[in-house]
């Protein structure tokens, strides 16, 4: 058979791979001048590929549409991506978090791997190639043609151009335009995995925070909450705790302004309990009883902190420890608690890691990824309107999306 694939990033190689792997004919085509240039930036360049976790925890991690992907995890699991990579001698490693990465620590390693398979099934890769329009006869994709007028046909089309994140690698929406046009309902695309804005970030800008549980309220009311390592922005806040919370709250983001009010409060002790945190601070304070507040908090917190701290529980930098009143103890071990951030809103969708929203996955038959508005059209990948949190749980989105298509017509 005959397939023409359309994007050469992560789950336009891991299909066309699959696909020539199994005979068939298979023309990928990549309008950059090198395949897999987004992927050669993931992980900061170390490539995420994968989470060896259970499909129970690694459906607990998709924010968007984890029923639509089920079929697909449950056929093409974390340990089938290491085992496909490893089978073509692509050594790996699993670091904290379950998080998989090259051995080598190099994202270029996991392209060459697919460039490899690729040459060796005989694919025929178009770079440099923009396609223009999906050609459709009979309601049924026939082929695509290029912005050169070129026509390239073939028996099924696959789209696997990605979102809209990250344009200069290439992705810039053109799946969308091709599926609106075809009937597709387009889900509003949002920012997703991306730096939080806050309304002030005190001059914390450069401060790392590790073993952090950061909160979203919502009216006094906490709605999400991630454990783990943030930094702190000219404008706001990022790191891996920080970007999950982004997908979690971007679904009440829309054109630029949140739906209420949100408030990110940050528990820098998470492992104390209030009583706890109590009974320290009151033998801090004993122990250390003619210093100012503001030499001892240092043992509690980074410096950096220790002046924003003690201005949210309104103590004097410069009053002894041995005046501090029982209210005052209090307040601080609860600004300490729930150090609190207004939120202002979502870094711009560009910056994001992947992009929210997409192809409406009820127009798409999870069984085999294929359009149910147009025969022999399917979508793979980020195009669709499925996304998860980081930590290699989008990476195996694309692969297992991929698997799918390609097993449905072997």
């Amino acid at each position: 058979m005959r397939i023409v694939v359309v994007g050469g990033g992560a789950s336009g190689l891991m299909c066309a791979s699959l696909l020539s792997k199994d005979g068939h004919k298979v023309i990928l085509i990549e309008k950059n001048e090198k395949l897999g240039k987004k992927l050669f930036i993931t992980g900061k360049g170390r490539c995420n590929l994968t989470n060896d976790c259970s499909i129970q925890d690694f459906l607990a991690n998709v924010v968007v549409n984890p029923k639509f992907i089920m079929s697909a995890i449950n056929k093409f699991n974390s340990q089938d991506t290491m085992n496909f990579f490893e089978d073509n001698s692509l050594k790996l490693k699993v670091e904290r978090g379950n998080r998989v990465f090259p051995l080598s620590d190099k994202s270029s390693d996991v392209i060459k791997c697919f460039e490899k398979i690729l040459k060796a099934n005989n694919v025929e890769i178009m770079l440099n190639t923009k396609v223009k329009d999906i050609i459709i006869k009979d309601n049924t994709a026939v082929g695509v043609m290029t912005f050169d007028d070129k026509i390239i046909t073939g028996d099924k089309v696959v789209i696997a151009t990605g979102g809209i994140s990250y344009s200069s690698t290439g992705s810039t929406g053109d799946g969308y335009k091709w599926a609106k046009k075809l009937g597709h309902n387009i889900v509003e695309l949002r920012p997703a995995l991306v730096p939080i804005l806050l309304q002030n970030t005190y001059g914390l800008q450069g401060l790392s925070l590790k073993n952090v549980s950061a909160n979203i309220l919502r009216d006094d009311k906490v709605l999400y909450t991630q454990f783990g390592e943030m930094l702190f922005t000219h404008n706001g806040v990022s790191g891996p705790i920080i970007l999950s919370l982004s997908s979690l709250i971007n679904k009440h983001y829309n054109n630029g302004k949140f739906d209420a009010k949100y408030i990110l409060t940050i528990d820098l002790k998470p492992a104390l309990s209030y009583e706890i945190l109590e009974n320290r601070l009151i033998r801090e304070f004993s122990e250390r009883s003619n210093c100012e507040i503001k030499n001892i908090l240092p043992s509690l917190m980074p410096k950096a902190l220790v002046q924003i701290v003690l201005s949210f529980a309104k103590i004097k930098p410069t009053q002894v420890a041995n005046s501090v009143t029982k209210a005052q103890r209090e307040k601080l071990a609860h600004v300490i608690k729930n150090l609190p951030f207004d939120i202002k809103g979502l870094e711009n969708i560009n910056a994001g890691i992947i992009t929210s929203g997409g192809v409406d996955c009820k127009q798409i038959n999870p069984k085999d990824m294929m359009s149910k508005i147009v025969d022999n059209l399917y979508f793979i990948g980020e195009v669709l309107d499925i996304d998860a949190l980081t930590g290699g749980f989008n990476l195996q989105i694309a692969f297992c999306s991929a698997n799918q298509m390609a097993q449905s017509i072997n």
